[in-house]
């Protein structure tokens, strides 16, 4: 019987693969084809006949992207911009969620309503404002000034998310720590905190990936060409007239590289986290 169902069953799964194939053709197409290109020498990334694998591999390209343009000093850019989006989300983030849970504050499930809604705003609708505040605060052309704007757009998704993570806490063990004797601060840090790891990766991963690829902002609240983040430094390199595919195609896998490996070393938590913080 089982001889006779498994063909049924491999047939059947054919389309299954299918799809699946495709999806990860089209995924993963884009990104092998800039990374092959980035080993290219110039002769044969302009040529008409595109092959699969560099018939010459060089590293000319990366050498060029290192010594003739100012993408070394656009790479530390976004790292700080990045880092510090990260750093000041996952304390908003943890702290407001906390809050909302754990101090009984009256209406918190309407406000984490509201809170989620507030990420819903497109940002473009937010430029002229942002801009007007950031000015009145002196933080036009400024790191600080773009973290903040990060932050505001980070920290909602990720308050709603470890809401969802700290409900999944077991109330008691908050009980059980007042009656030793600790504050909120104490059981927050010491018995909370190590439990909810798992949504404060997911919280890190998704701050840092879109601060990092952030574009709209960046544009809008930085003037000078010495405080560009990887984004808006790409849209340079490109040229006005001209396009040098080598140099594009090699910043454009230095820039996909940090997030790769972020996502090799916790990935597993942020599609874990994702799911387990908006079910529960």
């Amino acid at each position: 019987m089982s001889a006779l169902t498994t063909p049924g069953r491999a047939v059947r799964a054919i389309p299954r693969v299918v799809v699946m194939a495709l999806l990860t053709l089209v995924v993963l197409g884009p990104i092998y084809w800039i990374t092959v290109s980035s080993f290219k020498p110039r002769s044969e990334l302009i040529s008409t006949s595109p092959t699969l694998l560099p018939r010459e591999w060089t590293l000319e390209n990366f050498e060029r992207l290192f010594a003739t343009t100012k993408y070394p000093l656009f790479l530390s850019n976004s790292f700080v911009v990045a880092i510090g989006t990260t750093v000041v989300t996952l304390v908003v983030s943890i702290a407001a969620a906390y809050g909302l849970d754990r101090l009984r504050v009256p209406g918190a499930g309407k406000i984490s309503g509201v809170v989620l809604l507030s990420y819903m705003i497109p940002g473009t609708l937010l430029i002229v404002p942002l801009y007007v505040t950031l000015a009145q605060l002196g933080l036009i052309d400024s790191h600080a000034g773009l973290v903040l704007v990060n932050v505001a757009f980070t920290a909602p998704f990720c308050t709603w998310l470890l809401r969802g993570f700290i409900l999944a806490i077991p109330i008691e063990i908050d009980e059980a720590a007042a009656l030793d004797g600790a504050g909120p601060l104490r059981t927050m840090f010491q018995i909370v905190l190590p439990l909810l790891l798992p949504g404060v990766a997911t919280v890190a991963v998704y701050s840092f990936v879109f601060s990092w690829t952030e574009f709209v902002f960046a544009s809008q609240f930085i003037m000078s060409d010495g405080l560009d983040t990887l984004p808006v430094g790409l849209k340079a390199i490109i040229g006005q007239y001209t396009v040098d595919w080598g140099l594009v195609t090699s910043a454009t896998l230095f820039t996909l590289l940090p997030t790769v490996l972020l996502f090799l070393a916790v990935g597993r938590f942020f599609v874990g986290g994702l799911i387990a913080g908006a079910t529960k």
